[in-house]
């Protein structure tokens, strides 16, 4: 006859000690190979067995060296969960009408390998967590530390809740965590992990629905997020479409589609993973035209003979015009139309810099040419990532660069004395003292 399971409301209903002594005994003897009187919670049962099997010292904190500063960085720029933060803060952090006392836990948030990248919460808790090596920059993977809230989320791809000894890891057993997955609503993809983790005093069974049902208005929010950036892809493409006289539709980066003309209406375009401007092969329309839009691009089916009615080359125009002390554009344009948009100070220190050096830049000498700090590779790489969400169709990276096929036009004042006067980037510096040119 198959045991009776233990469930977290009998757990938190029981002396911490208790718990922690009841949950050893159970822990234990599946490590034997034994029957315990009650058996382990499912996911908590299977995360054992999966240690078992990968070799997990149950008794060895076994901790992997944490990633550099510059790579947590680098990976906290590029991950879509740093735009959820205040989300996941608002519904785990923030406690309204509490204080910092109150709230004995910490909220981590980790990418889909593991990798801890952000942490915050109450200060004592927070240095529990150093000593249990759960740092920012720090792998927690299930075949690192064992069963945990993180790692085993990750896994099993839903909110799993790690009570004391239910933690593989003997030396875990003073810790309670709850994790929930984070799945990207536009690709399906997994983004990583929230996590609420405190001492084993701290343990409660409503924990796991609350991390659950933040982690789901988390996705909501991006979802949000992605629907308004559908609308304004949309605004932009609906005088384009009407320009085709014939079959298009405009799509974003995730192939979502915001308006089509002479096609039945899809949802989704399977993209590959690398587009560019000319001509690309789907899977669901056959040989198509490929030109960048704000935010995505416009996708026009050809026929059997490779031609359609609005094509005219593929190859984009860029116009950046910096040629005005106060006002900065881009201007886009494609064999149906072009598109424009205005330029913060920033940005239109970057794109500069890109337009003069036509060989791409890597993020330390966009650095170096914009604060004169090659460290600040983080904050370029931030700003680079807003730059592509609408250039994305004209810019590549690694290097960041302006891709091949597009021609690419600067308008610089006629006095280089006057470029971009708010600016005190040692490029722009640089083009004052004569080396920019008249446009």
């Amino acid at each position: 006859m198959r045991n009776a399971t233990i469930d977290m409301t009998r757990l938190a209903a029981m002396d911490p000690r208790e718990a922690t002594l009841l949950l050893k005994g159970i822990r234990d003897a599946a490590l034997r190979g034994g029957r315990a009187p009650l058996a382990p919670r499912a996911d908590i049962g299977a995360s054992w067995q999966r240690m078992l099997r990968e070799g997990v010292d149950p008794d060895r904190d076994r901790r992997s060296g944490l990633l550099s500063p510059a790579e947590l960085e680098a990976r906290r720029a590029a991950s879509p969960l740093a735009d959820l933060l205040p989300v996941l803060r608002e519904g785990l952090i923030s406690v309204p009408g509490a204080d910092i006392d109150a709230v004995r836990h910490i909220m981590v948030v980790a990418d889909a390998d593991g990798r801890v990248l952000w942490r915050e919460g109450h200060p004592s808790v927070l240095r529990m967590a150093d000593g249990h090596g759960f740092q920012p920059g720090a792998d927690w993977r299930e075949s690192t530390v064992g069963t945990n809230g993180v790692g085993t989320a990750l896994v099993t791809r839903r909110p799993v809740q790690v009570h004391s000894a239910e933690h593989f890891v003997s030396t875990h057993h003073t810790w309670t965590c709850a994790g929930a997955p984070l799945t990207d609503p536009r690709d399906g993809r997994l983004m990583g992990v929230v996590d609420v983790s405190g001492p084993v005093t701290t343990m409660h069974p409503a924990t796991l629905l609350l991390i659950g049902s933040v982690a789901r208005l988390a996705e909501a929010e991006l979802r949000n997020r992605h629907l308004a950036a559908l609308a304004r892809l949309r605004a932009v493409a609906a005088p384009l479409l009407c320009r085709v006289g014939g079959r298009a539709l405009a799509v974003d980066g995730h192939g979502w589609t915001a308006a089509v003309t002479g096609l039945a209406p899809v949802d989704r375009v399977p993209l590959p993973s690398s587009v560019r401007a000319g001509r690309v092969w789907l899977p669901t329309l056959g040989e198509c035209a490929v030109e960048p839009l704000p935010g995505g691009w416009l996708v026009r089916p050809l026929d059997a003979s490779g031609t359609d009615a609005g094509a005219g080359g593929a190859a984009a125009r860029l116009v950046l015009d910096v040629s005005r002390p106060r006002e900065w554009t881009v201007r886009v344009s494609g064999p149906v139309g072009r598109w424009e948009r205005e330029l913060s100070p920033r940005h239109a220190e970057l794109l500069y810099v890109l337009a003069v050096r036509r060989q791409g830049r890597t993020a330390a000498e966009l650095a170096a040419d914009v604060f004169g700090d090659r460290t600040r590779t983080v904050t370029v790489r931030a700003e680079m990532s807003r730059i592509r969400r609408t250039l994305g169709g004209v810019l590549a990276h690694r290097p960041y660069r302006f891709r091949d096929e597009v021609e690419v036009e600067l308008l610089t004042p006629r006095d280089a004395a006057d470029l971009l006067p708010h600016s005190t980037a040692p490029a722009v510096l640089e083009a004052r003292r004569g080396a920019g040119g008249g446009g």
